[in-house]
This record gives C-alpha cells, structure tokens and sequence, in this order.
C-alpha cells in the first residue's frame, strides 16, 4: 500500500504572531524514516513568509503485520526566516589576500648554471636577458598584503576636512607602525564611501584598502651588497660593460645598486580607524 500524508482539516491555524503549526495524519507504513520523508514530501517549505522547522511524527498505531493499518500523526512548525542584523554605527569588517604583486627585475638572487655551445659562457653577474646594449630583465610575483577594512562611522565623523584627509593619504606609506606593518611597509590605496541614508543620525559606510609589503635588509645584487630599502622604496641597478676573463667576452655586469624613495609618507592615525 502506499503512503499517504494528509494536512488535517483544522491544521491551518497562526500559534503566535510569528509561528504557525500544520498537522498531518500520515497511513500506509510501520517506518517512522518513511513517515517522516513522506510529511517532507508534502508539507511546504514555506508558508506566509516563515521558514519550515525540523519535522516531528507520532505514532497513533502501527501494526507491522499490516502497515496498510498504521497511523501516524506529523507535526510541522514553521518560524520566520532569520536576516542577520545591518552593521550597526561603530562595527567593522575585514577582508585581506596574500596573491601577490608583480615586480619586473633585471637582476637575479643567483645563477644556478651557465651553458655555452662552445667553450665558457659569459657570466654576467646574475643581469637577466641581457642583450648587446640593454638588460631586458623579467617580471616576477613578489610579497605584496592586500587588505581592505569596512568601518561604518558616524556622519559627524565624515566632514569635508575628513573626505580631504582621506584623498591626501591616498597613495602614501606609515610613517609609524599600522596594522602591525613596520614604517614603510604599507601603502594606503585609497577608500570609498556611501551615506547610508539622509537623516541626520544616519553613518558611512566607508571602505579603506591598503597593500603591504616588505621592508628588506641585506640585499645583494652581484659583488654588490649590504643593501637596505623599505617596502615601498624602489630598487634599481645601474649596469656597464666589463671584461669577463672566464670567457674573453665584454659583457653587462651590475657597477651601481640605488634605492629611491616614490612614496610620501603619511600618518595613517588620521584615518580615524585605529592603528
């Protein structure tokens, strides 16, 4: 015999103001797993707008020997759905990835080997792709932290000397330590922002993104070393031409490393979001 799930006549009754209950009478199996997927199967997932709660059945009488004769009574409870709270004025969220950048180099960390078709190649003293008259180099991933912070803040923070302080840090580095990146180490990308409502009680919702990488000691580059650069400080090798007495041939080798400063520093505490 089959199974049969029927809502009984004086089910459809509101419990509470948010709650609602429906009652079934469930016949044709001795299987509390059957009678229980059979008030799934029929009673709805949703009703006015509240979400169905785990099911529950009964037994009224079972009679294994003739499940044809079994009864069952399935109660469903549904309840409203439940919406996470909106950020309130004060809360934050963060977001971050560690994908990396890309760096074009022309100079290796080393040269793990030198292949010639006849006699020693050239060593150029790690310059990568070098040609007669240039050091073409290679792009290469590097460390860079990409983070971003939401802060809802209230609108007597957000004033027009607050918007310029925002646009004047965009696209400088810590002068002190900011999210446990080092002075140098973080660069300030820039933030966005949205009123959330026109009341006067009503906050932003202001988005901030940085990017951090590295402050570095101990470079090498060739028979040059003892180099130092902040994370976001550019690194640059001057190459000239010198005699390689391995190979008798006139080759690109680094003379000269510098390290330039391209980035203002900025205060970041004046971001208004901690450090």
């Amino acid at each position: 015999m089959a199974i049969t799930c029927t809502e009984n006549i004086d089910s459809r009754q509101v419990t509470e103001a948010q709650s609602a209950e429906l009652l079934y009478t469930i016949t044709g199996t001795a299987d509390e797993a059957a009678a229980i997927a059979a008030l799934k199967a029929t009673a709805p997932t949703v009703l006015h707008n509240m979400k169905r709660q785990p099911v529950t059945v009964e037994p009224v009488h079972i009679d294994t020997t003739h499940p044809d004769k079994c009864l069952w009574t399935g109660t469903v409870h549904y309840a409203p759905f439940e919406y996470p709270d909106p950020p309130q004025t004060g809360d934050s969220s963060f977001a971050f990835d560690t994908g990396g950048g890309t760096q074009h180099i022309t100079q290796s960390l080393q040269t793990v080997g030198r292949y010639a078709a006849s006699g020693t190649a050239p060593d150029f003293g790690g310059a990568i792709g070098v040609t007669h008259d240039n050091v073409e180099g290679v792009d290469i991933t590097v460390p860079v932290y990409n983070f971003s912070e939401t802060h809802y803040l209230p609108a007597s923070q957000v004033t027009n000397a607050y918007k310029g302080t925002l646009f004047q840090l965009t696209g400088k580095v810590n002068n002190a330590p900011f999210r446990g990146l080092a002075a140098g180490e973080c660069l300030f990308l820039g933030a966005s922002g949205s009123r959330r409502g026109t009341g006067p009680d009503d906050d932003w919702e202001i988005t901030f993104r940085f990017a951090g990488s590295p402050n570095r000691t101990g470079i090498s580059v060739g028979p040059i070393t003892g180099i130092s650069k902040k994370g976001w400080e550019y690194l640059w090798v001057r190459y000239a031409d010198a005699e390689d007495t391995g190979s008798n041939t006139l080759v690109k080798q680094p003379v000269a490393a510098y390290v330039e400063k391209v980035y203002e520093e900025g205060n970041f505490a004046a971001l208004g979001i901690g450090t």
